[in-house]
């Protein structure tokens, strides 16, 4: 799991140094292919329920699950989710980042820096001894001190031999309830945070996921393993 790791880390790596106004988010899902597979692993998302694509990129309002297109580039001012998964060996790894396609918009900076620490408080809470809950309420607290809403109708969850696996993660609950966390467990964490509405609706093309009320939204992830002290991050180089 750290290989796969290290895999989705070095796509995410090599996204971002190719943001920038014009580029076209087909030839960034082959970008994807092509790294991945060099690395002798395979992207999850690829067919995984039928998603045509290795990567998902989401532009804006969109949330999580955006297709990428022939027809469609990116443009200064816009912000991009890139999610990448790799299954290396038959173990998975999961992250996501969001960034700034050229000068953006002091608002739209904020809601960067607010979702990256609220990943970061999910971590934190990802110790022995704590529960499932604990990161749930901790990313919570992050976003909704700070004036923010998190999406609710998709969460972060167990991860290795299946990309999703039990138990699910939500971004909202309550401290100590859930699952009890133990050395060796491995989540991926993925905090959605809108700047309006934590409400969502699904595109027509039954992929994408965007704001309800058309709102900017951003999205970080990684995949971690609890450990006997600190959490452990998987997909970070």
């Amino acid at each position: 799991m750290r290989q796969a790791g290290r895999i989705v880390a070095e796509v995410l790596a090599a996204l971002q140094q190719r943001i920038r106004p014009g580029v076209n988010t087909a030839e960034l899902d082959e970008l994807v292919y092509q790294i991945i597979t060099k690395c002798k692993a395979f992207p999850s998302f690829k067919g995984y329920r039928g998603f045509p694509a290795s990567l998902c990129v989401s532009i804006n309002e969109e949330v999580v699950h955006g297709l990428p297109n022939k027809k469609r580039y990116l443009k200064e001012g816009d912000i991009v989710s890139f999610d990448v998964g790799a299954i290396y060996q038959g173990y998975q790894g999961d992250a996501a980042v969001t960034v700034g396609v050229g000068e953006i918009a002091e608002a739209a900076k904020e809601l960067l820096a607010v979702t990256a620490g609220t990943l970061a408080a999910g971590i934190a809470q990802s110790r022995a001894g704590n529960h499932t809950g604990d990161i749930s309420w901790a990313i919570q607290d992050y976003a909704e001190s700070r004036g923010y809403s998190v999406v609710r109708e998709y969460t972060g969850h167990g991860i290795g031999l299946q990309m999703h696996e039990d138990p699910q993660i939500p971004n909202y609950g309550q401290p100590e309830r859930g699952f009890l966390l133990k050395p060796g467990m491995t989540f991926a964490l993925e905090p959605m945070v809108n700047e309006g509405d934590w409400r969502t609706r699904v595109l027509a093309d039954n992929w994408t996921v965007v704001t309800k009320d058309g709102k900017l939204s951003a999205h970080f992830e990684h995949t971690i393993a609890v450990t006997e002290g600190e959490p452990e991050i998987l997909t970070r180089l």
